[in-house]
């Protein structure tokens, strides 16, 4: 209801209205321009005007192009091939995560502590699916940003606290998974506990505070480019506090110490932590608790693969943003190449980050046998209502078979009693 209200007010909004409204305004130079592609590009306060350093022609002409303009070439070729990874993952992910939040909820069996986790995960990718995806490709896609400025500083919001809330979810699957080995003589039973609700709400509670900078970062910037002035959403390289100065200037860096590498750290540090307390306890488990090990060892193989899946998706934006911040130069005449070369993996990077919202449901369905049993029974319906109840007793269904074959048994019983009676009378 509030993107219907926004949309309807930036449609209604005419482009008088928005040139003489409030929004701070700054005209860029025509190698800004390219911050449409990667807003955070040209975000140096060395180098507040690089239009003033261009060589300009004589008389009324515009300015002689600098050689960066040919790149310009590489966001027609790539926006096409966006625009078609992002249906594919606005289709995939939407089913994937719906199901796997739909399984985590119909089932008694599946509302355990690790598997509340992967569905608070689900649901942050699948709230950044249904309203950052579509605007970030209709952004591509057209010059200019009709949402207003509600929208252009919900989208970066929306896509920094999904990424929180990944990264602290993959955080506490791995602290779980090694507490779950540490007390491998404790069985858990079914349920959700009280501690992991306030685990899950914390988290989300910490990824929304730590997006609030990017909502107050992002304004609408006038782009004067070839006579025309256009009104884009993007990281506005004149703060008004002291604290968002600061933001700007360390947010790649902040960006790839939090969201990238901490969920990688943790992983590693915990999963070393549970592979010696597995091999100082392999001596004394007892041989009833064998299955119970092998069940704990599947989900902690199922969360490793998450995090190797996050860390491959998230790589290739984390390591264009690193390269720009510590190889590029603005005032190097040589330059040219290496911003080819940014923009194209930065292209990457995006789609890369894009499909890591909606991986985690197919890689669920390949690596843990209970998943893809639920994922098969919820979407090809192949079995009936009676046996899609999954017990935790036996990973395979045979019990959901054995109350089928009982009910069939039943049936058998009242049907040859009944031709008995007929018969007999």
């Amino acid at each position: 209801v509030v993107l219907t209200f926004l949309l309807s007010g930036a449609h209604s909004q005419t482009p008088r209205a928005l040139q003489e409204s409030t929004v701070p305004s700054e005209v860029l130079s025509q190698e800004q321009a390219y911050s449409l592609v990667q807003p955070s590009l040209f975000q140096d306060p060395k180098v507040s005007n690089l239009s003033e350093i261009l060589p300009r022609s004589s008389g009324s002409e515009p300015p002689l192009l600098p050689v960066c303009v040919k790149p310009a070439d590489i966001r027609h070729v790539f926006k096409y091939i966006n625009t078609i990874v992002s249906c594919t993952i606005f289709i995939v992910g939407i089913i994937g995560n719906s199901t796997l939040l739909r399984i985590i909820y119909k089932n008694k069996c599946m509302r355990n502590g690790p598997n509340v986790l992967i569905a608070s995960l689900a649901l942050g990718d699948l709230l950044y699916i249904l309203i950052a995806l579509p605007i970030n490709v209709y952004k591509l896609l057209a010059k200019d940003w009709p949402f207003g400025v509600q929208v252009c500083k919900l989208v970066p919001f929306i896509q920094k606290a999904s990424v929180g809330i990944t990264v602290l979810s993959l955080c506490a699957l791995s602290i779980d998974r090694y507490r779950a080995v540490a007390s491998w003589s404790r069985i858990q039973g079914i349920g959700i506990p009280m501690w992991k609700a306030v685990e899950v709400v914390l988290i989300w509670a910490v990824a929304i505070v730590l997006a609030v900078p990017e909502a107050i970062a992002f304004d609408m910037v006038e782009l004067s480019y070839w006579e025309q002035h256009l009104w884009v959403c993007m990281l506005a390289s004149e703060q008004k506090s002291r604290f968002m100065m600061f933001y700007r200037d360390v947010k790649d860096w902040w960006l790839f110490g939090f969201y990238f590498c901490l969920p990688l750290v943790c992983t590693g540090v915990f999963y070393t932590l549970m592979s010696c307390e597995m091999l100082s306890k392999r001596n004394g488990m007892r041989i009833a608790l064998n299955d119970h090990m092998k069940r704990r060892r599947e989900v902690a193989k199922t969360v490793f693969c998450l995090v190797v899946i996050f860390a491959l998706c998230w790589l290739p934006l984390h390591l264009s943003r690193i390269l720009k911040k510590t190889i590029y130069d603005q005032t190097d005449p040589n330059r040219c190449e290496l911003l080819s070369f940014l923009l194209v993996m930065d292209y990457f990077g995006i789609n890369m980050a894009s499909l890591n919202s909606c991986i985690n449901p197919v890689a669920l369905y390949f690596v843990s046998r209970k998943f893809k049993n639920c994922f098969q029974s919820c979407l090809c319906c192949w079995c009936q209502r009676p046996a899609l109840s999954i017990t935790p007793t036996d990973e395979k269904g045979s019990v959901g078979k054995w109350k089928a074959t009982g009910q069939e048994l039943g049936l058998d019983r009242s049907s040859s009693r009944l031709s008995n009676k007929y018969s007999s009378s």
